[in-house]
């Protein structure tokens, strides 16, 4: 197998089209560098460069190798800063729906700091991200994780609403039909679907579409009661009211600066909502 500091070198002179480029990045010497890609193309048994005076060149082979090779810079980053000793924080992901994203960054300042060792780095995505493949680091779903390699906690009991600028508003806003994906989404297209007056591309714009009066908006309570110029107009929607997870996968929440995150997502979740605004 080639060596990871053999992809290191072979993915810079692939950057830097050329042995030059890649031994001043890399500061390798020259024939060093021509000698470890020579010996890489014989390893492999793959032709991995065309060689001529415009450089080195990759090869579809090379090309293959590149793509598989992509995820291997980042690692080698982190080993050499690692062996070198250098400490950087380390960017922690966090995935969530796109409510309880922008929920999580707007206190995230009050349960982090800069002299931490981890760094969030949020991603609100209604699909679910793949913890096992390193997509994300840190989850929060609406469901018990049933995978054994998957480490869940429970945070709180989410409730979903309708929310309007005033009670006289009639119809509803929604994602566009392709785009819900989200219970509360399908349950609105399900029960009130000849009700629908406009859409929307994203859950923040339908907000501004409802504070303007074209529509109600179904929303989780968490988010909606916060929300300035909309009202709550009805009960708490017992279909959609389901309990909501904190996941990782299990050996990574050993890991001091993932379990700091952890800790600080679970507090944010759990706080009382006149804590989360920081009154």
């Amino acid at each position: 197998m080639p060596s990871l500091d053999d992809i290191r070198l072979f993915l810079a002179v692939a950057d830097c089209d050329g042995l030059s480029g890649a031994a001043r990045a890399t500061g390798t010497p020259l024939p060093t560098l021509s000698r470890r890609m020579n010996g890489l193309e014989r390893l492999t048994g793959r032709r991995l460069f065309l060689r001529g005076p415009q450089g080195y060149r990759l090869t579809a082979e090379g090309r293959g190798l590149a793509e598989e090779a992509e995820a291997l810079r980042a690692a080698a980053g982190r080993i050499e800063r690692w062996q070198t000793g250098a400490r950087a924080k380390l960017r922690v992901r966090i995935t969530a729906g796109s409510w309880t994203a922008r929920h999580l960054a707007r206190g995230i300042g009050r349960v982090w700091s800069p002299e931490d060792d981890w760094m969030p780095e949020f991603l609100a995505s209604n699909a679910v991200l793949d913890i096992a493949r390193r997509e994300a680091d840190i989850g929060v779903r609406n469901r018990r994780p049933e995978q054994a390699w998957m480490a869940g906690r429970r945070t709180r009991n989410l409730t979903y609403g309708i929310y309007a600028a005033g009670p006289e508003v009639a119809g509803y806003v929604s994602l566009g039909e392709g785009m819900a994906t989200t219970p509360s989404e399908r349950w609105l297209r399900a029960q009130h679907a000849d009700e629908i007056v406009t859409t929307a591309s994203t859950g923040l714009i339908a907000v501004d579409m409802a504070r303007a009066g074209l529509g109600r908006i179904v929303m989780p309570c968490f988010a909606g009661d916060r929300e300035p110029g909309l009202t709550r107009v009805g009960p708490p929607i017992a279909a959609l009211t389901h309990d909501e997870w904190l996941v990782c996968h299990h050996d990574a929440r050993h890991d001091p600066p993932i379990r700091a995150a952890l800790e600080a997502v679970r507090r944010l979740l759990t706080a009382p909502q006149s804590e989360a605004e920081g009154r």
